[in-house]
């Protein structure tokens, strides 16, 4: 395939929220108990709310820095490249990278609002996701329609307000809400509680909305040794996604709500083929365990729920038939460590081509199967023609690709602040 006519939909990438993203969307009397980005004594900025803080760590917007400066340090915004937090420069970014739309998901909050559910006034606290989630659709996701594709968070600790808050979101146009992979590991129910969970499953399948399952949440299911390096975490992070599919499926989820929609964020697709194997194999060997899943074998209402996602993983790529290619979908993961910028395209070709994936099958994995899950219309905004790589590079030409230091990060940050201030 010509690198040029390709067009590409990342499903996962991440917002690393402004400053000043609760200033519009928190009623004027509960304004000065907001949550607020303090900097610390080392000019490193963290969220506070109800006596709770959360930083960024520098792996979560190391795009744009030199590999050697990565790490687990705290990184504040002068540090990062603008895109990681400023819609206007993200969308240049995503230019130069050729990517048409792209979903993103929160950092200070969690993946499964978990910033929220901590804090002891959960009716304060509801009043805070409710003004996140109206930030993110109403400013990130609408200032420039048809490149951000809008993913809410929600108050997981009470069914009732969880239910509301979907319907309101996907009143506003909302297709996606993030979630817990393993939310007993937050002292919730699991999701074989389908007395708690039920009426959730019930909404997003009338409203058509899917369940994204983001890795990250589920790492205290990782008990590994305590002198691991922390490079069996991000290994292992994706096998995670087995445990919150087994919930799933052999809990019943999938089978009592067959419309119920999941994706599996930054989830991989290598472990799939084993699991389903397995789970094949298990499903009809040990019969005298009851399960029903309808006259189907799990490995078919596995694949009928979900929406398998990934960065680069060329092996499985090779057998993606065994996984299910309509149920494949590409991810950027921008500005993380794992992220592909600014040269996705040629990247994501190459490894296509070398894992023997013919053209229609390309656009089903970068963009076809991932507007169909959703429900969404990718060129309603913007034309098929104007959507390829070439025409959204054509965009942004002076679009500056150059690694920088954190140190440089800063200068340039400096200067900008100055040029505001002077204008």
């Amino acid at each position: 395939m010509n690198v040029e006519d390709m067009i590409m939909i990342s499903i996962d990438d991440h917002v690393v929220e402004p400053p000043d993203m609760f200033k519009n969307h928190v009623p004027e009397k509960y304004k000065d108990e907001a949550p607020k980005s303090i900097p610390d004594e080392n000019g490193y900025e963290k969220w506070w709310f109800q006596g709770n803080s959360m930083g960024t760590v520098g792996l979560n917007a190391v795009v744009g820095w030199p590999n050697e400066e990565w790490g687990l340090n705290p990184a504040t915004f002068a540090e990062m490249r603008p895109g990681a937090y400023d819609i206007h420069e993200r969308i240049k970014d995503m230019d130069r990278n050729g990517i048409l739309s792209s979903m993103c998901f929160p950092s200070f909050a969690g993946f499964s609002a978990r910033y929220f559910q901590e804090a002891k006034d959960k009716d304060l606290a509801l009043i805070m996701l409710k003004a996140y989630n109206d930030w993110h659709i109403d400013e990130w996701c609408t200032a420039y329609p048809g490149r951000m594709i809008p993913c809410a968070i929600l108050p997981v600790w009470n069914p009732q307000d969880l239910v509301d808050e979907v319907k309101r979101v996907a009143a506003k146009g909302v297709k996606a809400v993030t979630m817990p992979e393993l939310p007993h590991l937050q002292g919730l129910p699991s999701y074989h509680d389908l007395e708690y969970w039920g009426p959730f499953f019930e909404t997003i399948s009338e409203l058509e909305v899917v369940m994204c399952l983001h890795i990250g949440q589920g790492f205290g299911a990782i008990k590994g040794a305590p002198d691991a390096p922390i490079d069996n975490m991000i290994i292992l992070a994706t096998q995670v996604s087995t445990f919150a599919a087994q919930d799933l499926l052999w809990g019943g989820a999938m089978t009592k709500y067959p419309d119920l929609k999941i994706a599996w964020s930054e989830a991989g697709i290598g472990w799939i083929p084993f699991y389903l194997d397995r789970c094949d194999r298990h499903y009809t060997n040990q019969r005298w365990l009851g399960h029903d899943f309808g006259g189907k074998l799990p490995s078919e209402i596995f694949r009928e729920h979900s929406l398998a996602c990934y960065v680069t993983d060329p092996t499985a790529l090779k057998v993606r038939h065994d996984i299910g290619v309509d149920i494949i979908a590409w991810e950027c993961d921008y500005p993380h460590s794992d992220s592909i910028w600014p040269n996705a395209p040629e990247f994501v070709n190459a490894e296509m081509k070398g894992s023997g994936v013919p053209d229609d099958e390309v656009h089903k994995i970068l963009w076809e199967n991932t507007t169909r899950f959703f429900g969404l219309d990718p060129f309603k905004h913007i034309a098929k023609e104007d959507a390829t790589v070439g025409a959204l590079r054509a965009r942004s030409p002076e679009v500056d690709t150059t690694i920088r230091s954190k140190h440089e990060w800063r200068k340039l940050y400096d200067l900008r602040q100055k040029a505001a201030q002077n204008a």
